[in-house]
């Protein structure tokens, strides 16, 4: 069985859907309003839950085997929040028995005693344009590299002899850093991805540096100057010791890169006259990534497999609202 754990932050997203954008100091009537549990890593590993779900009940030869983790800071072990967003997962807090009915495992995460309130997303969706304004409010203290060396020790005590991929979100890049420096003595054989998504913040090419893969957002790639996805690959590569490089291009698709190989491949959203209807584009990253990793790990598919089947699947997520059914 080979571990995969996600390091991110954990949100309550709260979605005002409204009909457009309002403008400053004005009243807005909004269409919808959604409560759910977002964040990058949960985000993908709601999607990767499903697949795995979906493999092991095909019983299919290539299916693949991996266990998830997800490592996050949480409010109290007793706040109701807590509750809501381990049990958004199918389960209970600490991931349950029935490994076919939970598959993801919470006993790594950390709880900030004395915190009852969760991180928060508050999302404008605007149905005008399809844009998405996201304003965040995270009191719960963030994770140092101190607390993730000793969740990294726990796990290689049980696990050392065993395969682990780490997957990183990437939001602060300097704590980030010391987190994959630490992985690199004490499980040198582990795997680690991350993800170089915001614009502009500062430690992201220092990250990318030290990971074996590296997602680039189209929004990253564009504040550096890089006019697709395949700019943006091949000129990073150097500068990373990465030999798998994926950049996502929005409607566009997304592409990989291999660098030992220097072979390029581009996957588009949608075919030539095949229409797409957005409905919800917040998570599309999030489902690349779940399938991505999803298709990492299966060894029988080619790369242009792996690429193919994680766009579509992104693709399928922006026609829908919320992560539901994706494997239907």
């Amino acid at each position: 069985m080979k571990h995969l754990i996600l390091v991110g932050a954990c949100y309550l997203d709260t979605i005002l859907t409204v009909p457009q954008f309002p403008e400053e100091d004005s009243k807005l009537r909004a269409k919808a309003l959604q409560v759910r549990r977002g964040g990058n890593c949960p985000n993908t590993l709601e999607v990767l839950q499903q697949l795995l779900i979906s493999s092991d009940a095909q019983h299919h030869q290539d299916r693949v085997h991996i266990r998830p983790y997800l490592v996050s800071c949480l409010p109290d072990r007793d706040a109701a929040a807590t509750d809501k967003i381990l049990s958004s997962f199918g389960g209970g807090r600490d991931g349950g028995d029935d490994e076919n009915a939970v598959l993801v495992d919470f006993s790594h995460c950390l709880y900030r005693k004395g915190h009852d309130e969760p991180a928060s997303s508050y999302i404008i969706r605007s149905i005008q344009n399809g844009s998405r304004t996201i304003v965040n409010y995270n009191d719960l203290p963030e994770m140092t590299t101190d607390e993730f060396k000793g969740i990294a020790d726990a796990f290689a005590a049980e696990h050392s002899d065993e395969e682990s991929w780490w997957h990183f979100e990437g939001r602060i890049p300097e704590t980030t850093l010391g987190c994959i420096q630490y992985l690199r003595r004490i499980l040198p054989k582990s795997t680690i991805s991350v993800e170089v998504e915001k614009p502009n913040r500062e430690g992201l090419v220092e990250l990318a540096a030290e990971a074996d893969t590296v997602f680039y957002s189209k929004s990253w790639a564009e504040s550096r100057g890089y006019h697709s996805p395949e700019e943006c690959l091949r000129a990073e590569a150097p500068s990373t010791r990465a030999t798998v490089l994926l950049c996502t291009w929005g409607a566009e698709g997304a592409a990989s890169f291999c660098k030992p190989s220097g072979e390029y491949i581009h996957g588009p959203a949608n075919q030539p006259g095949e229409p797409i209807s957005v409905v919800d584009t917040i998570g599309a990253g999030d489902t690349f990534i779940a399938g991505m990793l999803y298709g990492l790990h299966n060894e029988t598919w080619s790369r242009e497999a792996k690429l193919a089947f994680a766009v579509g699947l992104a693709t399928k997520k922006v026609q829908i609202e919320g992560f539901a059914h994706l494997t239907s």
